[in-house]
């Protein structure tokens, strides 16, 4: 018993993830309140959107209205997924202070979701290493 942690965090990726995939669209408020609910009860990370092109993924064209719009918990991270480096600079915009990057294993998943090949999807992510986020400034930091 003594291997079982104390503290488990869930990263709860609903609102990006979920939301990616409704055929319908869902209002930014609905979103906003969604987030907050999540807050509420008590998640400590909450991945809240994604800065990828809106003609990729239309429900998410409003990320920066979400994350504008958000109640933000100082006990909850909000990260957002980004990418590549256009989307790393809407989110810093946004006053992100947290990001989360994707790849897979897959050659075919990789071609099928994001129109690369694994190996330039990686000298895509390659400039986002560059970035460092700074919560008092917001800005970027070679």
């Amino acid at each position: 018993m003594n291997s079982i942690p104390k503290h488990v965090t869930i990263y709860e990726v609903g609102p990006r993830d979920g939301l990616q995939n409704e055929k319908s669209p869902v209002s930014l408020d609905a979103k906003i309140r969604y987030i907050n609910l999540l807050s509420e009860a008590g998640f400590e990370a909450i991945e809240a959107t994604s800065f990828v092109s809106p003609k990729s993924i239309p429900q998410l064209a409003d990320a920066t209205e979400v994350m504008a719009g958000i109640t933000r918990k100082p006990n909850v991270r909000y990260p957002v997924l980004v990418p590549n480096e256009r989307g790393m600079l809407r989110a810093i915009e946004s006053g992100v202070t947290e990001v989360a990057v994707f790849t897979a294993a897959s050659e075919s998943f990789t071609r099928a979701n994001i129109n690369k090949t694994i190996k330039n999807h990686w000298r895509a992510l390659s400039p986002l290493s560059r970035w460092r986020v700074s919560t008092a400034s917001r800005s970027g930091a070679m």
